[in-house]
């Protein structure tokens, strides 16, 4: 059960509805979170409906049901953490982990993990186990494909959720990653857009389009850091969020990945040791969530710090190792 009281501060705005305060202002839960949670709502001490309009200085309370546990194992799977506290975890995620369990892949993901480390800490800490599917959430914000290794965050809760989708959603977030792809790109930097579409030959893959609303607008940055002529290593940033969108955009100017087993080039006899998709999530800016609103007004604490924090993961060993190979190849 999730709750919330304090008072309403619209900022420039004379009134707001209370459904889009409380998701866009508080950051609480998102607007239809807030619709499907079966919210408790009271303005001034008398319960209104989520269309009523509220302005600064009214008294609100919020009390909202969580999310329906998810029908999930718990496993004990060992998992490289950058970051932690009450409210998220950021982890390292290895190569090779799936982050949804799916079709052929109904175990040993990251949120099996996530689900038994959230059951452990409750435990530790005298709770008991599910109660208000506390224990139960992965809160899993983004994704990452099953091969791509890096950064990614999760929320324990679903105010925290919220407020950390929200940024995805906007676009506030700043994500970096390294790939080492074949080739080398005429411009040392540049940007790569066009629509990520489904592919129509094979509907598990994507491919890129310039025609408007045939697809998705994606958009990525690219930096070239080094080059060894056959492959290089690049620095990608990208705006948007698409599926598949650094691979599929790397194949469409011709350099994808290097080991991409869907969008790359037939696997030729070369110099690197370790075959498989060389796709990193480097680091994530986003700023945290800070402590439960409640807390907040009832310790009198400061609002969440609006800085974003950073995270980095450091290139795993067959990044590593195959650069060290082109350098030992390309001095």
């Amino acid at each position: 059960m999730g709750r919330f009281s304090g008072i309403v501060d619209t900022g420039t705005a004379a009134e707001m509805r209370l459904d889009r305060y409380a998701a866009d202002r508080l950051g609480l839960l998102s607007r239809s979170q807030i619709k499907n949670r079966s919210t408790e709502v009271k303005l001034n001490g008398k319960t209104v409906k989520l269309s009523k309009q509220v302005r600064s200085g009214d008294s609100l309370e919020l009390v909202w049901l969580d999310s329906v546990p998810q029908t999930l194992e718990p496993e004990n799977i060992p998992l490289d953490i950058l970051y932690e506290d009450s409210r998220v975890i950021v982890v390292n995620k290895a190569a090779g982990m799936v982050v949804h369990p799916g079709a052929g892949n109904h175990g040993g993901t990251l949120a099996n993990a996530l689900l038994y480390r959230r059951l452990r800490k409750n435990l530790l800490c005298g709770e008991t186990p599910g109660r208000d599917g506390q224990a139960l959430r992965t809160g899993i914000v983004h994704r990452l494909d099953k091969d791509t290794s890096g950064v990614i965050i999760a929320a324990w809760d679903d105010s925290a959720l919220a407020f950390l989708a929200a940024q995805f959603k906007a676009g506030k977030t700043k994500k970096r990653y390294a790939a080492l792809v074949t080739g080398t790109p005429e411009n040392a930097e540049g940007i790569i857009t066009g629509f990520v579409i489904r592919d129509r030959a094979d509907r598990k893959k994507f491919t890129v389009t310039d025609v408007p609303g045939k697809g998705k607008a994606a958009r990525t940055r690219y930096r070239v850091i080094r080059s060894w002529g056959a492959y290089s290593l690049l620095l990608l940033r990208p705006k948007t969020g698409r599926t598949h969108q650094l691979r599929v955009h790397l194949k469409s100017i011709g350099h994808p990945v290097a080991g991409d087993p869907i969008y790359g080039y037939k696997e030729k006899p070369s110099v690197l040791v370790h075959k498989g998709l060389m796709l990193h999530a480097y680091s994530l800016e986003i700023t945290l969530p800070g402590p439960l609103p409640g807390a907040l007004r009832r310790e009198g604490a400061p609002l969440p710090d609006e800085r974003p924090a950073l995270f980095k993961a450091p290139l795993p060993l067959s990044f590593r190792e195959n650069i060290a190979a082109l350098k030992r190849r390309f001095p």
